[in-house]
C-alpha cells in the first residue's frame, strides 16, 4: 500500500479519519472537553487517499483501536526535540522489556516521532497499562516529551495517529522470535 514498511502496523483499512479546517465534534469525556478536528470516513482507505496524503493536500489518520476493540501497538508520541536520544534510550528499554519489534516513523513536524511498538492482539485496557508502564519506565532517564497511545485518558474517537511519512529507524529481534 505504501512505498515504505508499514506491514507491522497493521492499519485497519476499513475505514479512516480526514482531518478537517473546522470542528467536527465537541466530545466530554472525564469531565474535559474534546473539540476533534478529525472526521471518521467509512470507506476503504485506498492507495490514491495514502498518496494525497503523503503529497500534503490532505491529513489522514488510522485508528489504533480496531472492531473487536484490540490493539495491534502500542505508540509513542515524541514531540521534543533530540529524536536521536530519544530514539537510543528508547530502543534500550524496549529491548529490556523484552520488545524486539518497533519501528519510528517520522511525522509531518520535522524532529517529530512515532514509536510504534508491534505488541499484536491486545485488549485496550492492556494497551494503556502497558503504554502508562513504558512512559513511567522512560520518564525516569529523559524529560517527558511525549504522549502515549493508546490512553484511557483520551476518548476512543482521539487514540488515531496520523499516518506516517518516512521510516525513522526500525528493530527488529531474531529471525527465531517470530516463531515463539
Amino acid at each position: 500500500m505504501y512505498n515504505i514498511d508499514t506491514t507491522l502496523i497493521k492499519i485497519d483499512t476499513s475505514h479512516y479519519w480526514i482531518k478537517r479546517d473546522k470542528i467536527v465534534q465537541k466530545i466530554s469525556h472525564n469531565g474535559r472537553t474534546f473539540f476533534d478536528k478529525f472526521e471518521r470516513v467509512d470507506e476503504k482507505l485506498t492507495n490514491q487517499i495514502v498518496k494525497e496524503h503523503l503529497a500534503g493536500n490532505i491529513t489522514v489518520a488510522h485508528s489504533l483501536i480496531n472492531r473487536s476493540n484490540k490493539v495491534e501497538n502500542i505508540v509513542i508520541d515524541y514531540n521534543g526535540r533530540n529524536t536521536q536520544k530519544f530514539w537510543h534510550r528508547a530502543q534500550l528499554l524496549l529491548r529490556e522489556e523484552g520488545y524486539i519489534n518497533f519501528t519510528a516513523y517520522e511525522s509531518k513536524t520535522p524532529g517529530h516521532l512515532h514509536l510504534y511498538i508491534h505488541k499484536g492482539h491486545t485488549t485496550f485496557q492492556e494497551g494503556c497499562q502497558i503504554a502508562k508502564l513504558i512512559s513511567m519506565k522512560l520518564a525516569q532517564k529523559m524529560p517527558r516529551e511525549w504522549k502515549m497511545f493508546p490512553s484511557t485518558d483520551f476518548p476512543k474517537e482521539f487514540n488515531i495517529l496520523t499516518l506516517p511519512y518516512k521510516i525513522y529507524n526500525k528493530e527488529r529481534g531474531a529471525s527465531w522470535s517470530k516463531h515463539m
